[in-house]
């Protein structure tokens, strides 16, 4: 015995087991990897192909309205499914995200098919709608 009291053993520190958690981000990553890809998807255009360079990263999320090969309109707006709506409809739509949030890009997404005059018209009605700027989505040449 000692003058301090009885020796006591010492006990070894609590440590904290990382597998579950390990495992938890494994399963976690593989979901966001299936996912991540059906985030994007939209009307299934045929994009014609360009030499472009890509557009900055912004922090807004972009509005892309689509035009397919038969001249029918489409707009990506939370998530909603994909039905055509008339020009008029959409570019007040797009007035009203603009309204709310003028710095969101807009996105045209025209299928190579489709007349250049229908393309034309939409950017030129979603310019009128608020649009500072509208860019066309491309394909790289392979």
């Amino acid at each position: 015995m000692s003058a301090f009291g009885p020796r006591q053993k010492k006990k070894p520190m609590a440590e904290i087991n990382v597998v579950p958690y390990i495992d938890v981000m494994l399963v976690l990553l593989v979901v966001f990897m299936v996912t991540a890809p059906m985030l994007m998807q939209g009307v299934q255009v045929d994009l014609p192909e360009a030499p472009s360079a890509p557009i900055d990263n912004q922090d807004d999320e972009p509005l892309i309205v689509s035009v397919d090969k038969s001249g029918q309109y489409y707009i990506e707006l939370g998530g909603e499914p994909k039905q055509a709506k008339p020009l008029p409809q959409i570019a007040e739509m797009v007035g009203k995200v603009l309204g709310e949030k003028p710095t969101t890009p807009v996105l045209v997404w025209g299928d190579s098919d489709v007349n250049y005059g229908v393309v034309v018209g939409l950017m030129t009605r979603l310019q009128n709608a608020g649009a500072p700027s509208v860019g066309l989505v491309t394909d790289p040449p392979e």
